[in-house]
């Protein structure tokens, strides 16, 4: 028998936010002599479950209530039906969510976590938590004081947890000491050749960065599906309107991946080379060394380092392709190492402040509001010398970036299309931010012809069959995804008899972000995929055009009858676009549309929408 139980925790998330709320829970349980196993579900035996001590869950929802990647495997197994209400029969546990209340379906995931583990018999010691990314602190605003209950209910459940007692706290320094990962220098004399070529393959290098670096990425495959070139780069919306969007379209170069209508495309950005050369001379290193990297104490868990992960890589690359220096906003936990190596009373102060409970508001004011960079907080405190491990352990990974391509397979042969709105904005103290992805695209010009490096694969909008009448919703650069569609649909109608298609576009003003307006126009007359002789329709919003604001919602309305002759004549439902309120809001209208033309009431009309979501006909992709 164990002397002081283990209290385990796992962890599940698609950007990070849940990795990092499951470290800072296991780096406050150890500070009060806590015994700690961190992991990643996919990383966990969840059959190993009934013989915890005690397991602490920290999960985000994706999407549309969706669970991440890394959580599949693990909830398959939960939902098997040969687990009895027994099964975790007495285990304590407890549930933190993650989630942005904007979407219709809030720290889901959480929620049905929290329910099927109660429902196998597991002990909840503490009111699952729930983090809004909306709340102006982030999920940290829940977290803190929910993670102070967590410490009280897991003493209670067992005092020896904390031997010492809740109140005791080993020093933080004891935890900052060591980075968890190390990197190791390579003489470069001694290099095969190959490692001085390693501009031939780019998709090695991207590789054998990414197997490197301890940042989780949104998928599993870190080697590119293949390498794009921009062949046009297009304007869409009006200059001076307001809005930059634009029409990009790539062939492939390196292989040609097969794709369907629907399917999202994950684009790796470059970051701006004289930002990483700054961030290389503010930290002091050496941008021609070649280094390796690799857990410090490395776990029967992992996985045995690969050949490629063993070839070392120029430090500048592995910044370049990993590390997002110039764009993302550091998280808490490096603030607090920060104050560990900052030399300057006056600095050290303030960084600990910035760390403490009590400096969370003002650290969100100073950084998350403000969007400031890594390399901008560095040189904020230029006392701070932090050595290269703990950077390549803290700095935010560089992320691919999800776009729903706005082309056809069949229409665009060795060609894929983006619609593509440039992000920018200013922040409360007037300094202006652009998106990293969105404006370097914007930037590129197709004749310098640079390789992108892109991932492939499936969203939430399904490739419909073209027998499937389709009522498609999509506002802004929601119709991206639409435009692929109806290119589609008008590929295939010669050959074969297709549904119709109704399609609901909104923008602000016809003059300024009528995104496509000759494309939809043309495919809405002389018999074309959205025309009325083919039983569809094409029908706009111009929002800002007239003094009442006029919504999809109210075009909606108007064809209140059309709408509800196809869904009886089974037609599935297609919504893309903001995931502020618009999901919401359409499918209020469909509630409202199905509860006037049946004359039933609202509740009827609310079940009869899930149950077209449970049968796969209901479709929401949105973004922020």
């Amino acid at each position: 028998m164990k002397d002081q139980p283990e209290l385990l925790i796992l962890y599940a998330t698609q950007t990070g936010n849940a990795q990092d709320a499951a470290e800072r829970l296991g780096r406050e349980a150890e500070l009060r002599g806590c015994v700690v196993r961190l992991l990643s579900m996919d990383e966990y035996d969840a059959s190993s479950l009934p013989r915890e001590d005690a397991v602490i869950f920290v999960v985000s929802t994706t999407g549309q209530g969706e669970t991440p990647d890394s959580m599949r495997g693990f909830w398959r197994f939960l939902l098997q039906r040969s687990l009895n209400q027994s099964w975790l029969k007495g285990v304590p546990y407890a549930v933190f969510g993650l989630g942005d209340s904007s979407y219709q379906k809030y720290n889901f995931v959480a929620k049905k976590l929290d329910k099927r583990l109660s429902d196998l018999g597991a002990r909840a010691i503490l009111e699952r938590g729930l983090g809004d990314d909306q709340h102006h602190s982030g999920y940290e605003a829940a977290l803190d004081p929910w993670m102070l209950s967590l410490w009280s209910s897991l003493s209670d459940t067992n005092p020896m947890f904390f031997p010492k007692g809740i109140d005791f706290m080993f020093s933080s320094d004891t935890l900052i000491d060591q980075s968890s990962i190390q990197v190791a220098y390579h003489n470069v004399g001694k290099m095969n050749s190959q490692l001085t070529s390693d501009l031939k393959n780019m998709e090695m290098q991207i590789e054998r960065a990414r197997l490197m670096s301890p940042g989780k990425f949104s998928h599993g495959k870190k080697k590119p599906d293949c390498l794009l070139n921009m062949i046009k780069n297009q304007r869409l919306s009006k200059v001076g309107s307001g809005k930059d969007v634009r029409h990009f379209e790539f062939e492939f170069v390196s292989s040609v991946i097969e794709y369907e209508v629907g399917d999202v495309l994950e684009v790796l950005p470059s970051q701006n080379p004289a930002a990483v050369n700054d961030f290389i001379q503010r930290c002091n290193l050496d941008p021609e060394s070649f280094i390796t990297i690799s857990p410090r104490n490395r776990r029967k868990q992992d996985p045995i380092p690969t050949a490629t992960q063993m070839v070392p890589i120029k430090l500048k690359t592995f910044i370049e392709l990993t590390m997002d220096i110039a764009s993302a906003s550091p998280r808490r936990y490096f603030f607090e190492v920060m104050s560990y190596y900052a030399t300057a009373p006056h600095e050290k102060e303030r960084l600990q402040y910035f760390a403490s409970p009590e400096g969370r508001d003002d650290l969100y004011q100073y950084n998350q509001k403000e969007r400031r960079s890594v390399l901008e907080v560095l040189e904020d405190f230029p006392s701070v010398k932090m050595p290269f491990d703990w950077l390549v352990q803290l700095v935010p990974p560089l992320k691919s970036r999800s776009f729903s391509i706005s082309s056809s397979p069949l229409a665009h042969p060795n060609q894929v299309h983006l619609t593509v709105n440039v992000v920018s904005w200013t922040t409360p103290y007037k300094r202006n931010r652009l998106g990293l992805c969105s404006s370097w695209l914007a930037g590129l010009d197709p004749e310098q012809c640079v390789r992108i490096p892109v991932w492939f694969h499936k969203g939430s909008l399904p490739a419909p069959s073209p027998s499937l009448p389709l009522i498609l919703v999509g506002p802004g650069t929601g119709c991206a995804p639409f435009r692929g569609f109806v290119e589609e649909r008008s590929m295939e109608n010669p050959s074969m008899s297709t549904a119709p298609v109704l399609f609901f576009f909104g923008c602000r003003n016809e003059d300024n972000d009528f995104l496509y307006r000759d494309f939809w126009l043309s495919h809405s007359k002389h018999h074309g995929v959205l025309s009325e002789e083919k039983g569809g329709g094409f029908y706009i919003a111009f929002s800002r055009d007239q003094p009442r604001k006029v919504y999809v919602q109210h075009k909606m309305l108007e064809q209140s009858q059309k709408i509800w002759n196809m869904l009886k004549d089974g037609a599935a439902v297609y919504v893309a676009g903001s995931s502020t309120k618009m999901p919401a809001d359409v499918w209020s209208t469909f509630e409202e549309i199905i509860s006037k033309e049946t004359r039933v009431p609202r509740e009827s009309a609310v079940r009869w929408l899930r149950a077209l979501e449970k049968a796969g006909k209901y479709h929401v992709e949105a973004w922020s």
